[in-house]
């Protein structure tokens, strides 16, 4: 399967990612929940619940757009571990509006 993931910090700075096949679902959780500790990301949510997206959006933001434009075998396998656990042809992760489209 052919993926698309773009990560967007803004209407000037988007990374785009056309990746085919991908790795597990939980495998990308994983690295997703790795990620997340590392970067020391924190989400406030009414239940107190951190969804998929959340970590998703989260691990982009903490990142940072330098991240993507200067390590290139990170922001893949952060593109390829999206594409995994949202299982979508086409993804769009806009770090600024903090939401995720298909």
């Amino acid at each position: 399967m052919q993926h698309h993931v773009i990560v967007s910090f803004g209407k000037d700075s988007e990374h785009s990612f056309k990746l085919a096949g991908g790795a597990s679902a939980d495998k990308a959780r994983q690295w997703f929940e790795r990620e997340f500790e590392i970067l020391g990301c924190e989400v406030f949510t009414p239940t107190g619940k951190i969804l998929a997206v959340d970590r998703i959006l989260s691990v982009a933001k903490y990142a940072g757009v330098e991240r993507f434009r200067n390590q290139n075998a990170w922001a893949e396998q952060f593109a390829r571990n999206t594409a995994a656990v949202l299982g979508r042809d086409l993804i769009r992760v806009d770090v600024e509006h903090y939401s995720i489209g298909y």
